[in-house]
């Protein structure tokens, strides 16, 4: 029993210390997530500037999986030249060390100040930055909670046998303690918590030296690996250049970094004496080394790169952008105007991507919903080839109106972006679920939910019109398409409570399951509201939908 309890305490707290990083992660990304792609897209000009933008934001979202997600994306739509991509990769890989040199001193002290802090913010603002940051606050104090307990619950296993053997093990094999590590933080999204975990082990004694800097090898190789598997989605081998490549130098490090392993705990005595400070110091001396003796090979690197996956182009791919010339960048008003004309193609793309959700969601039909998904995957890429390139124009150069105009633009095609991510994620889900438990929708729920989906076609036509002449009576009535879909809503919920009440069980499951259809299908429709109703009204003193009076019918 005593062993069971150990084990369930080991894993909750490891649990809540990649709780406690994710959160970290999360709340940064969601309150300066955009501005922190605009700002990594800026930066990608020269090698020196990317290393240094990779390594700040890495340093702030303390996630080199997440930075090295944005630079893939960037570069698979070819606004992220390959040096400079390599660059910022090199630099988010040194940025995520600070955030374990800091954890290192155990700041524990502050844990509860910064959870009330960050709870209080949370709760206390609606959603935005300062509730996103206080969930950042919050994930910072579970995790030096848990890093903590972890520290106090490995006292007692310093004389656990069955775990000498097996770091015993380890030991004698350190390939495969590096494989392991890698293994976990591959699992993880996230080498500062296998790091972190790393550091408590060898605190109590439980890991030697040169066994603790294989484990930080491989947990340095995992987080390498995420880019390669989810960063691209298209069958251009091009497009997996910089993810493989930043996988080949934490490859190449990791293997000369284990060949000098023999010497590496003799050398780390030298910084200091304490096991836990001598993992954070190898984690920062490993990538630091790493991205010295890379930097001046990255552009050798890139041609053997560009060798062996050659570009292979697709004239019909939509993810493509028709209009995004860089030419046109050197005359700003004719560089935004190519931007809102690719940004009304999303409109085009998320037009079919609907109708193929609507015979998903009513016809079952499987290719509709694959063809929808490729749609969504294909504005998703778009919007970031937008935002890249709108990024990378001489802001010095715009006027107050350009600077808004640009904004504008943003905001549609993320709004837009967003929509049909809702759409793929939500309504097409539930197409998915729908086959799969062979639940049927009743007469009434299949006519209302094609006059819903119409309705959503509509919206978009709408918003797209909108987008072009901000008309300030099209913005109202747009709107107020809100209150529609908040009384559709209402008027589901209370049918299926009655439906309840007057015993019709075997309709609650689907009537539950047709409400949360509703729901997404509103989120949807809220979307393409915040895309261009509301920046006009905005514009207009309007900010709340409430203040407006009723439009004409």
């Amino acid at each position: 029993m005593r062993e069971l309890q150990v084990i369930l305490g080991f894993g909750g707290y490891v649990a809540l210390l990649l709780w406690g990083v994710h959160m970290v992660q999360t709340g940064v990304q969601r309150a300066y997530g955009k501005a922190l792609g605009i700002w990594l897209a800026r930066a990608m000009g020269h090698p020196p500037r990317a290393f240094l933008t990779g390594l700040a934001i890495t340093a702030a979202i303390q996630s080199s999986t997440a930075t090295g997600l944005m630079v893939t994306n960037l570069a698979s739509t070819g606004l992220v030249n390959l040096v400079p991509g390599l660059a910022a990769m090199l630099g988010a890989n040194v940025g995520t060390t600070l955030i374990v040199q800091v954890l290192s001193f155990n700041p524990t002290f502050l844990a509860p100040g910064l959870i009330l802090v960050g709870v209080w913010m949370f709760r206390r603002h609606a959603p935005g930055r300062a509730h996103d940051l206080g969930r950042t606050l919050v994930g910072l104090g579970l995790l030096l909670l848990a890093l903590d307990q972890l520290v106090t619950m490995f006292e007692p296993l310093q004389n656990a046998p069955l775990l000498a053997v097996a770091l015993q093990a380890l030991e004698q094999t350190p390939v495969i303690a590096l494989a392991a590590a890698a293994a976990l933080a591959w699992a993880s999204h996230s080498s500062v918590a296998v790091v972190i975990l790393i550091m408590s082990l060898a605190h109590h004694g439980l890991v030697q030296p040169a066994l603790a800097y294989a484990l930080v090898l491989g947990a340095n190789l995992g987080t390498a690996v995420n880019p390669v598997l989810e960063g691209v989605s298209d069958n251009n081998p091009a497009s997996r250049r910089l993810p493989l490549g930043n996988l080949g130098t934490r490859l190449v490090g990791c293997l000369l970094g284990a060949a000098a392993l023999p010497w590496a705990p003799d050398l780390m005595g030298l910084l200091g004496d304490d096991p836990a400070h001598a993992v954070a110091n190898f984690h920062v001396l490993f990538n630091v080394l790493a991205a010295a003796c890379f930097m001046p090979l990255l552009r050798p690197y890139a041609r053997l790169l560009t060798h062996l996956l050659p570009q292979r182009s697709d004239p019909n791919d939509p993810a493509r952008p028709i209009y995004l010339e860089v030419s046109a960048r050197e005359v700003p008003a004719v560089a935004l105007g190519q931007a809102a004309r690719e940004a009304l193609r999303l409109t085009d793309l998320f037009q079919e991507s609907l109708q193929s959700t609507r015979e998903a969601l009513l016809s079952e039909n499987v290719q509709a919903g694959s063809h929808a998904r490729y749609l969504n995957n294909a504005i998703d890429q778009l919007d970031q080839s937008i935002t890249g390139y709108l990024a990378k124009l001489d802001q010095e150069t715009l006027s107050q109106d350009d600077q808004q105009y640009l904004k504008t633009i943003l905001t549609f095609s993320m709004n837009i972006s967003h929509a049909a991510s809702l759409s793929g994620m939500g309504l097409l889900g539930h197409a998915a679920q729908l086959r799969r438990k062979h639940w049927l929708l009743d007469p009434a729920q299949r006519t209302e939910l094609d006059a819903t989906l119409e309705r959503i076609r509509r919206n978009l036509q709408q918003a797209a019109a909108l987008f072009v002449s901000g008309d300030r009576e099209t913005a109202r009535r747009l709107a107020y398409e809100k209150d529609y879909f908040r009384t559709l809503e209402a008027e589901a919920t209370q049918r299926h409570i009655e439906r309840i009440q007057v015993g019709r069980l075997e309709a609650a499951d689907v009537g539950a399951f047709y409400l949360d259809i509703l729901r997404d299908a509103g989120g949807v429709n809220a979307y393409l509201i915040n895309a261009s109703a509301y920046p006009v009204l905005e514009r207009h003193g309007e900010l709340r939908p409430n203040r407006l009076r009723d439009p004409a019918p």
